[in-house]
C-alpha cells in the first residue's frame, strides 16, 4: 500500500484529505507535518510535529509515494504579506524540494484560480511563483488542482469570504457561469486523491471547472 504525506491537514481541505485517505485502502500510512498535535489517533497517522523554519530537522522525513500540500493562510491571519510569502511560498517549497529530492514521484497541489507570477493580485502571484519553481523539480508527476472560493466549515470565523461565497452561489447557480461556483473542501479533497491516481506523467492543470469533474471522476 502507498504512504501519503499530507502538508496542510489541519486546515479547511487538509483536514478533509487526511479523513478520505484514513479510510482509503490503497494506502497503508498517512504522514502528517504540523506545528501542534492534531490529537488524532489512527493505525495510518503518522505524525510529525515540527519547526517549519528548520528544514534541515526534518527534511529526511518526507518520504512516501505523493505529497498532497493543501497548505496556506491568509494576509489578516499571518499579519503581512512576507509572512503569508513564507507560508504559501517558502514552506511549501521546502517541502516540495524535499519531496523531490527523496525521490517522492507524485506531487499534488492546492494553488488557486488564475494564479500566475505575473498577477497584480499577490494571493494569486504567490500561487504561481510556486507553480512556477515546482515545475522545475524532477516528480514523475505534478498536479495543480485551481479551485474557485472554497467553502465549508473553519475553526476561524471570516466574514469577507462568507459574503463572497453567498454572491458566488448565487453566481454559480447560472448554469454557463457553474464553474464560479463555491467548491466544498471535501471535494477539492476529493480531487486531489483521483489526481494522484491518474498514471500519466508531466504536470496537470486543472482549473475551476475541471476541479469538480475531477472530484466526482470524470476525469
Amino acid at each position: 500500500m502507498k504512504t501519503a504525506i499530507i502538508l496542510g491537514a489541519t486546515g479547511l481541505v487538509g483536514s478533509a484529505l487526511l479523513k478520505l485517505l484514513l479510510h482509503d485502502d490503497e494506502y497503508g500510512k498517512i504522514k502528517i507535518f504540523v506545528r501542534r498535535s492534531t490529537q488524532l489517533h489512527d493505525p495510518k497517522l503518522e505524525e510529525h510535529i515540527i519547526d517549519f523554519d528548520r528544514p534541515e530537522s526534518w527534511r529526511h522525513l518526507v518520504t512516501g509515494d505523493v505529497l498532497f500540500s493543501a497548505f496556506g493562510t491568509t494576509i489578516r491571519k499571518a499579519g503581512s504579506q512576507d509572512a503569508q510569502y513564507k507560508v504559501d511560498y517558502t514552506y511549501q517549497y521546502q517541502f516540495a524540494e524535499a519531496a523531490a529530492g527523496n525521490n517522492v514521484p507524485v506531487y499534488v497541489l492546492v494553488s488557486a484560480a488564475y494564479a500566475s507570477p505575473e498577477s497584480k493580485i499577490f494571493y494569486s502571484r504567490i500561487k504561481g511563483e510556486l507553480e512556477r519553481d515546482v515545475r522545475k523539480l524532477p516528480f514523475r508527476s505534478v498536479h495543480f488542482l485551481q479551485p474557485g472560493m472554497l467553502s465549508g466549515h473553519r475553526r476561524e470565523v471570516r466574514v469577507g469570504e462568507k459574503m463572497g461565497i453567498m454572491v458566488m452561489t448565487v453566481v454559480g447557480a447560472i448554469p454557463v457561469l457553474r464553474r464560479f461556483k463555491p467548491i466544498q473542501g471535501r471535494e477539492v479533497a476529493q480531487a486531489m486523491i483521483h489526481a494522484a491516481q491518474q498514471s500519466y506523467g508531466g504536470t496537470s492543470v486543472y482549473t475551476m471547472g475541471k476541479v469538480f469533474r475531477l472530484a466526482n471522476g470524470e476525469l
